[in-house]
């Protein structure tokens, strides 16, 4: 900026002093008695003067602005040394300071069509490709040297389509229409391609945009029929899914059911077990007594079976001919009942 006002400066100061020159030499009329006032020439050449030193401080120094580098040449050589932002000075008609984009850069390849091949060997299409990239400031010097028309071939498209060609080549159907998976992989390619061409960290690719990448009519009906597949398949899947579950499901509930079942039989079981043992536990000498005094009908025993006292069956004589038995087991000592003399007789029973 203040290169240009320098030039606009000088430029008009040498303007001023011609146009001064010119009318001091155009001749008045004869009729017009007025004297001409002399030509100062300190004013035209202070005027001169100072229009070519505008010029030429304009052309001594080259202000680098903000997201550029500048590479000073003189005589056509190129210096190494890259320039950084600022005020930078220059020999005048003799240097010269280049200034070198190293801003994030996009470069569009919108024309043509890139066909390729995936890893079926399905011919696939790849259009409005946009590569962003941005250039290492440290090797500004070497780019403005090395590499013819940097600005626009830097990054030409046989390069972009050479990458993505080899990207989809590792890629199936899927995959390439899958943006999310071929970009980052075309990227990556792309920044091989350009390392192995310009070397490594010289220039840096941030990222690489596909806007569409599409197959033929043919494909595009296979691919269709096998998603169809594929959602009929996971349907069935979900379907067989929700069936096992519910299997399972009642599966858990019989089982459940039985285990209740059998838990309550194991409780009722056990309810009686424990009902018998509290009646075992209850039934003592006296309480049998007690029930043999109950059921006694005031008669004494016609017959003694056994040979033990403790172990013996009194039998009673009943009106209707038939007979009755019970069992004693109560011992000797503890039974107040009068005990009749038995008689032995040949059969081996005891009488009364």
């Amino acid at each position: 900026m203040l290169n240009t006002i320098l030039r606009v400066l000088g430029a008009a100061l040498i303007l001023i002093a011609i146009v001064i020159i010119a009318k001091k030499s155009v001749s008045l009329p004869s009729s017009m008695d007025v004297k001409k006032k002399p030509l100062k020439k300190t004013t035209i050449f202070g005027l001169i003067g100072a229009g070519v030193l505008c010029l030429i401080a304009s052309l001594a120094f080259t202000i680098i602005p903000t997201g550029y580098t500048g590479v000073r040449v003189t005589f056509g050589q190129v210096e190494e040394r890259t320039l950084n932002n600022g005020i930078n000075f220059q020999i005048p008609l003799i240097q010269e300071i280049v200034l070198v984009n190293n801003k994030q850069q996009d470069i569009k390849f919108n024309e043509n069509t890139i066909s390729s091949e995936t890893s079926e060997r399905n011919t696939v299409n790849f259009q409005g490709i946009t590569v962003t990239y941005q250039i290492n400031p440290e090797k500004s010097a070497w780019i403005y040297a090395n590499v013819t028309n940097y600005e626009a071939g830097l990054v030409n498209e046989s390069l972009v389509a050479s990458a993505i060609k080899t990207t989809s080549k590792t890629l199936s159907p899927n995959d390439c229409t899958n943006r999310s998976i071929i970009e980052p992989k075309a990227k990556d390619n792309i920044q091989k391609s350009l390392d192995e061409k310009y070397g490594v960290d010289v220039v840096y690719v941030n990222k690489v945009v596909i806007n569409n990448a599409s197959f033929d009519s043919e494909y595009d009906e296979k691919i269709a029929k096998k998603q169809q597949a594929q959602i009929d398949y996971e349907t069935q899947q979900i379907e067989n899914k929700k069936n096992i579950e519910k299997a399972e499901a009642d599966a858990a509930v019989l089982k459940t059911q039985a285990q209740a079942k059998a838990d309550a039989m194991v409780i009722a079981a056990q309810a009686e077990a424990d009902s018998n043992k509290l009646i075992s536990d209850s039934i003592t000498e006296n309480v049998l007594r007690n029930r043999y005094y109950e059921a006694w009908d005031g008669r004494l025993p016609t017959t003694i079976v056994g040979n033990e006292l403790a172990s013996s069956i009194l039998i009673n004589a009943i009106p209707d001919g038939s007979s009755s038995s019970s069992s004693n087991t109560a011992t000797p000592t503890a039974t107040p009942t009068p005990t009749p003399t038995p008689a032995t007789q040949d059969n081996g029973n005891t009488e009364s």
